[in-house]
């Protein structure tokens, strides 16, 4: 028997298990260190539910759950990739021998701890003990993402990486995600390359990637990806990274490939799923999406991981071969998300795009097009977004294939067009949104070639000897079309030939009033990765102990 420790008193812990008896044992041994409060669950959908809404500083998960579609590694992986598992929570993984090797793969990066079945109380009360030294370790640095201070807690984090403090390799890899969220990637390329030369993990080349991509080299982020994959062929979160560059460098049907793959490695995960689902779509594999994102909001919708968009691809699908109760259906599924968050400011937007079809497939085609102008008419806001604009043009399309055409439709297109069109592949996304009309398809296709055209004519004027006129240029156009590609590249051309140009005042504060207009023209993941970025670690951090909301 083990005196509890007076510390865990206004502590939580959850403990995991689908063997009731194993559970009731786990239960006792958590009690029995003294921690507060112990809550139980037997099936993954639970355990899923249960730590979205609530916060735990322990949480003991089995591995093998044979009864499930899931696993325990599946859980921790979603709830790692969407920010819904702070730094502050313990999390044991328990396992058999023959789940052993990838747990500890994943211990690299989301373990606290992994118990080897069976196991003895001293040997989680030790794990518990190691992880609670770590917090106590690391308290600055957690701190620091507690209250915001990225610049401060990064700057702990290479301090105790460069003097090998006490977990100086996970301090390492908070470090670089702080960096890569400050925007600073080369900063954390460089950081991820030390911890590569001091000891060799596969979280730090996939960090490596994910910099190269941030900093906007997907050629190169993909060619790190294929050796890492070589490598290891399960090590999923190299798929979902590697599936964004090869998204990034408009290589659709690649990207889906991959999206497939790390989908079937991990058939439980949910945004696995989801960003599969959305690639078929926007890939023309109209019948598998809607079949790929039925089985996900089957298994998800109502986890915070589910991605409403995906309501809205199945809806336009469903529209298109005149399935009634589909389109009712995903209209009860928003009231359901609306009843939960009524102000939820995205999903409301999300549910008229639903309903707008709704109300067209019902032929009230007065009504349809006064919700259609509505979403016109905030074309030119900041919080006009990608989503927003490619599920405009998608109604837009809609109604053209139905023969109905707003007088205004080629303005608001081209305007949609020239705005949003800032990389080959948005331009064939947004596209792809067109295809029920191929002639507005085009159109789109059009405005990506006039916008590299623009860039074109600003980059040989600097090459000329004329770097002024090249940003003043690109100012110009970026005024007229609000794409955010066109003052990326003013500012870059101004920052490269700063002495040359002389005092940047005057076009500095002008670029930040357009970066600040253009907001929105930087597209939302179009393919579900909600708040945390393929492959990146968790910055979501809970509070201490003691009493926790019910929101997560």
């Amino acid at each position: 028997m083990f005196e509890p420790y007076d510390e865990l008193a206004d502590t939580r812990a959850l403990v995991i298990e689908g063997n009731p008896s194993m559970r009731s044992i786990l239960v006792a041994q958590m009690k029995d260190f003294g921690v507060g409060t112990v809550a139980q669950c037997g099936r993954i959908i639970d355990a899923r539910r249960m730590l979205e809404y609530q916060n735990y500083d322990f949480v003991l998960c089995e591995s093998n759950f044979p009864n499930e579609n899931a696993t325990g590694q599946d859980l921790l992986n979603d709830l790692r990739r969407n920010q819904l598992l702070p730094f502050s929570t313990v999390f044991v993984m328990i396992t058999g021998e023959a789940t052993y090797a990838k747990v500890a793969e994943a211990a690299e990066s989301a373990l606290d701890g992994y118990l080897l079945k069976p196991h003895k109380p001293m040997q989680l009360s030790e794990r518990l003990q190691a992880a609670r030294l770590r917090k106590v370790s690391l308290q600055r640095i957690f701190r620091a993402i507690e209250e915001s201070n990225f610049d401060l807690g990064a700057k702990l984090c290479i301090e105790r990486f460069n003097s090998r403090g006490p977990y100086w390799l996970y301090a390492a890899r908070i470090g670089a995600e702080l960096l890569l969220r400050l925007d600073r990637p080369l900063e954390a390329k460089t950081l991820y390359e030390a911890v590569i030369q001091a000891k060799t993990l596969p979280w730090a080349k996939l960090g490596v990637a994910r910099s190269m991509l941030d900093s906007g080299q997907p050629a190169v982020a993909v060619s790190t990806l294929e050796n890492l994959i070589a490598e290891d062929p399960s090590y999923t979160d190299a798929y979902d990274v590697m599936g964004l560059a090869q998204f990034h460098l408009g290589q659709f049907e690649e990207a889906l490939a991959t999206y497939k793959m790390a989908s079937t490695i991990t058939p439980g995960s949910i945004s696995r799923m989801q960003n599969f689902g959305m690639m078929l779509f926007y890939a023309g594999h109209f019948d598998e999406a809607e079949r790929t994102l039925a089985r996900t909001a089957l298994l998800g919708i109502d986890s915070k991981i589910f991605d409403c968009q995906a309501l809205v691809l199945m809806a336009f699908v469903q529209f298109d071969r005149g399935d009634h109760k589909g389109l009712l259906r995903g209209l009860h599924d928003f009231e359901r998300m609306l009843e939960r968050d009524p102000d939820n400011v995205r999903t409301q937007r999300l549910a008229k795009v639903v309903q707008t079809l709704y109300t067209l497939h019902h032929h009230k085609i007065a009504q349809a097009l006064d919700s259609v102008r509505a979403m016109i008419s905030e074309a030119t806001l900041p919080t006009f977004d990608f989503e927003s604009a490619s599920n405009l043009v998608a109604l837009l399309a809609q109604l053209a294939k139905r023969a109905i055409q707003l007088e205004e439709v080629f303005e608001v297109i081209d305007q949609i067009g020239m705005r949003f069109c800032s990389s080959r592949a948005m331009g064939e996304l947004l596209a792809g949104s067109a295809s029920a009309h191929p002639e507005y398809a085009n159109h789109i296709r059009g405005c990506n070639a006039k916008v590299l055209r623009y860039a074109q004519y600003a980059m040989s004027l600097s090459l000329k000897g004329d770097p002024k006129g090249a940003v003043r240029e690109l100012i110009l156009r970026a005024e007229e079309t609000l794409n955010a590609k066109l003052v990326e590249s003013a500012i870059s051309v101004m920052d490269r030939y700063a002495e040359k140009i002389g005092d940047t005042t005057d076009l500095r504060n002008s670029l930040e009033t357009l970066r600040a207009r253009c907001a929105g023209t930087k597209a939302r993941s179009a393919l579900g990765e909600g708040q945390r970025k393929a492959g990146a670690l968790s910055l979501r951090v809970g509070t201490g102990g003691g009493k926790r909301s019910s929101k997560g």
